[in-house]
C-alpha cells in the first residue's frame, strides 16, 4: 500500500468520530445528573493544583467533602467551603461520605492518584484526576479498566487539551497539511524542583502533616522537607520526573494528532541517577510502529535544559527574548512542519511561513471544547464523553510517556541506558526484566486492595 493510501486511510480513522479515536460512542455516565441538578463534590488534595481543581468544583456544585494530608491546606481550603467535613485520609472521606458524594476530584502526589482514584470510580463516583493519571504504566490501564467496568465519567487535568488551538493543530495535521509525520521533537523547562541528589536525613514530621497518608501506597521512609510540599515530584517513590510532569502538555499535540500509543522501542541517556530522584537532565527516543496507517513516527523528549540540535530550531520563529522558547513541541513532515512554542499546543506556526501564507486549512472536525473541567461536568450530566477521559485517551497517553521513564531508569549512574523492547499489550519490558517494579510498583501492606 502507498503512503499516500496509509495517510487517508489513517485519516479516514482519526476524522469516523470528529477526529476522536478516543471517543468511546454510546458510554453515559452510571445515573447521569440531570442538566439542572446539582453535583456533590469531594475533593482530594486542596494545596497546590487541588486549590483550583477545588475552587473549579465548587463553582460547579456542592463541595460536601474536603480532603488533605497538610492541615494548614485543609482549614484554609474550609474556610472557602464551611459545610465540607474535613479529612486527611480519604479512604475514612469515602467510607463515611460515600452515599453523598457524586464526583471526585484528585490533586495528590503522583503515587497517591491510582489508589484514590480507583476506590472512588469503584465506588461509583466520577473522577477527575490531576496529570498524569498515575506513577506507572500497569496503574494507568488500571484506571481505565476500572472507569469503564463501573461506567463512570473521568476526565485527566491536562487543561491543554481543551484548548482550541492544540485540536485545531491537530486537524490540520491530520488533514495532511504538513505530509507524512515521522519525527517529533518535545522539550520542557523542567525540573524546577532538585534531582539528581541524595536521599536526607530524617526530621521531625511537622505536627501539621500525615505523614502516613502522605506515603500511602510508597515504601515507607522517613520525613525530610525535601519531599514535602511539591519538591515529591523528583523522587522516583512520588513523582515522575520531569516527563511525567509536563508530557502529558507538550506531547499532547502529537499524541492528538497521530495517535501516539503503544511504542515498541525506548532508550534513553541521562546525567545519571542514584535509584532515589530523577536525573538533572534526560533525552529519550520513543519509536513508534505504522499503525492504522500513521507512518512509523520517531519522538524525541528533551528535559533539564537539553534542546533539540540547532540545525533542527535554527529557522524557528523566536519570541521575545530572541532565544527558542524554553517549552515546546516540532512535528517534521515530508511537507512541511508544526512549531508550537509553549506547554499546550494553544499556539502554533506552520512552516516555511511563505508556503503557508493565506492557509486557511481543513473544516473543523474535532468538537470544541466548552472548558476542560466543565467538559467533565457536561459529562456527568449526561453530555459528550470528555475527550481526556481515563479509558481512551488519558491512560493511553500516561502509559505512552512513563515508558520513557523505563529507560531512564536503566540508565543507572552511567547516564547510558538499555533500549528496551516494548510489548505493549501485556506491559512487559520483553529484554528489562529489571524494570517490572517500574511498570507494577508493589504497594506497602494493606494498599493494594484499593486498585
Amino acid at each position: 500500500m502507498s503512503s499516500r493510501q496509509n495517510r487517508r486511510n489513517f485519516m479516514k480513522l482519526t476524522a469516523a468520530a470528529g477526529a476522536g479515536f478516543w471517543a468511546a460512542a454510546g458510554v453515559q455516565a452510571q445515573e447521569s445528573k440531570s442538566p439542572n441538578e446539582k453535583i456533590n463534590f469531594a475533593s482530594i488534595g486542596v494545596g497546590g493544583k487541588g486549590s483550583s481543581d477545588s475552587a473549579d468544583a465548587g463553582r460547579a456544585g456542592n463541595m460536601v467533602a474536603i480532603c488533605d494530608i497538610d492541615k494548614d491546606r485543609l482549614e484554609r481550603a474550609g474556610g472557602l467551603y464551611p459545610d465540607a467535613k474535613q479529612y486527611t485520609d480519604y479512604r475514612a472521606m469515602l467510607t463515611e461520605m460515600g452515599d453523598k458524594i457524586d464526583a471526585v476530584t484528585v490533586s495528590t502526589p503522583d503515587h497517591s492518584h491510582a489508589p484514590a482514584s480507583a476506590m472512588a470510580m469503584k465506588m461509583g463516583k466520577h473522577c477527575f484526576t490531576q496529570k498524569p493519571l498515575t506513577h506507572s504504566i500497569w496503574e494507568a490501564r488500571r484506571l481505565g479498566e476500572i472507569a469503564k467496568e463501573n461506567k463512570v465519567v473521568t476526565q485527566m487535568g491536562n487543561q491543554g487539551t481543551a484548548e482550541r488551538g492544540v485540536r485545531r493543530a491537530a486537524e490540520i495535521i491530520q488533514a495532511g497539511a504538513i505530509g507524512t509525520v515521522n519525527e517529533v521533537h518535545v522539550w520542557t523547562n523542567r525540573p524546577v524542583w532538585p534531582q539528581g541528589i541524595a536521599k536526607p536525613d530524617p526530621q521531625p514530621v511537622p505536627e501539621t502533616l500525615d505523614w502516613e497518608m502522605f506515603i500511602g501506597p510508597a515504601p515507607y521512609r522517613e520525613y525530610a522537607d525535601a519531599y514535602h510540599p511539591f519538591k515529591w515530584r523528583g523522587w522516583w517513590d512520588f513523582g515522575t520526573g520531569a516527563l511525567g510532569d509536563m508530557a502529558c502538555h507538550t506531547f499532547n499535540m502529537a499524541f492528538m494528532a497521530l495517535n501516539l500509543r503503544d511504542p515498541n522501542l525506548v532508550s534513553a541517556e541521562s546525567s545519571g541517577h542514584n535509584g532515589q530522584t530523577y536525573p538533572k537532565w534526560s533525552v529519550i527516543r520513543f519509536e513508534f510502529p505504522e499503525l492504522d496507517g500513521r507512518a512509523p513516527c520517531t519522538v524525541f523528549w528533551y528535559d533539564g535544559g537539553k534542546l533539540p540540535p540547532p540545525e533542527l530550531t535554527k529557522d524557528l520563529p523566536l519570541g521575545d527574548s530572541g532565544k527558542l522558547s524554553t517549552s515546546g513541541s516540532l512535528l517534521i513532515g515530508d511537507a512541511g512542519k508544526i512549531y508550537s512554542p509553549n506547554d499546550y499546543g494553544a499556539r502554533f506556526e506552520l512552516l516555511p511561513e511563505e508556503k503557508f501564507a493565506g492557509y486557511e486549512g481543513p473544516p473543523e472536525t474535532i468538537p470544541r471544547s466548552p472548558g476542560h473541567f466543565k467538559e467533565w461536568v457536561d459529562g456527568i450530566k449526561g453530555g459528550p464523553e470528555p475527550m481526556s477521559n481515563f479509558a481512551n485517551y488519558a491512560g493511553p497517553l500516561s502509559e505512552t510517556i512513563l515508558l520513557g521513564n523505563l529507560s531512564v531508569w536503566t540508565t543507572g549512574e552511567s547516564g547510558k541506558g538499555k533500549e528496551i523492547q516494548w510489548d505493549a499489550k501485556n506491559l512487559v519490558a520483553k529484554n528489562a526484566p529489571e524494570v517490572a517494579e517500574i511498570i507494577k510498583p508493589k504497594y506497602r501492606e494493606g494498599w493494594a486492595d484499593l486498585i
